[in-house]
């Protein structure tokens, strides 16, 4: 599978939502998520560790991306396959100076963060916050808009993020992003499985019309 296919839809975890986060990874990779991505807010690093070498080898047996978000030395100490860093994290740069094997997701919230990023190495951008949302509360909201203009000013993936469910996903799709990355959608719900597959679905539907 190649990035982009990768990129259409990360689950990307939540402690408060789903406590046992490898049986949540497990029910997501089965009902159809293309990358999961470790977001333990609150976390000790050994917990991280922990965690993350499981969602690691749940990740590898269904052949899909395993990310970290935030957290460099805890993506290399559990051999993920990249990172998401926003604009407080470690520069772009620097991650891939030190660890050039890694896929680098940028979190932006403008253009000109996207530019910014785009020019200093990362492989692909996680643009947002496309709506309010219950788990990230704070944000900038982008805008379908706003998301339009990112996707337009960059030539490396953008992948959609900020309160992205079923309903909404056809119009999110319709700016030119590649998939799109969620937690509520996915982590909030009772059938984590179901609502995996149902959006996995929404978004194959949306990206090939």
């Amino acid at each position: 599978m190649g990035l982009r296919e990768s990129l259409r839809l990360i689950v990307i975890t939540d402690k408060k939502l789903k406590p046992n986060i490898p049986q949540a990874v497990r029910e997501a990779l089965e009902g159809g998520a293309t990358s999961i991505q470790l977001r333990l807010k609150d976390s000790s690093t050994r917990e991280m560790i922990e965690v993350g070498r499981a969602v690691r080898r749940l990740a590898t047996d269904y052949g899909v991306l395993y990310f970290v978000d935030d957290r460099l030395d805890v993506a290399l100490a559990t051999e993920a396959d990249g990172v998401q860093l926003g604009p407080e994290d470690m520069p772009v740069g620097l991650a891939r100076e030190l660890a050039p094997n890694l896929i680098i997701g940028a979190s932006v919230y403008s253009v000109g963060e996207a530019k910014a990023a785009e020019s200093e190495g990362a492989h692909f951008l996680g643009a947002g916050s496309v709506f309010p949302t219950p788990s990230k509360t704070g944000v900038r909201i982008l805008g379908i808009e706003g998301l339009a203009r990112v996707v337009k000013a960059v030539k490396i993936p953008v992948v959609a993020i900020g309160g992205i469910d079923r309903n909404n996903v056809g119009l999110v799709l319709k700016t030119g992003v590649v998939g799109v990355a969620v937690i509520s959608a996915v982590m909030g719900a009772d059938d984590v499985m179901k609502a995996a597959c149902e959006l996995r679905k929404a978004v194959d539907e949306g990206l090939q019309s």
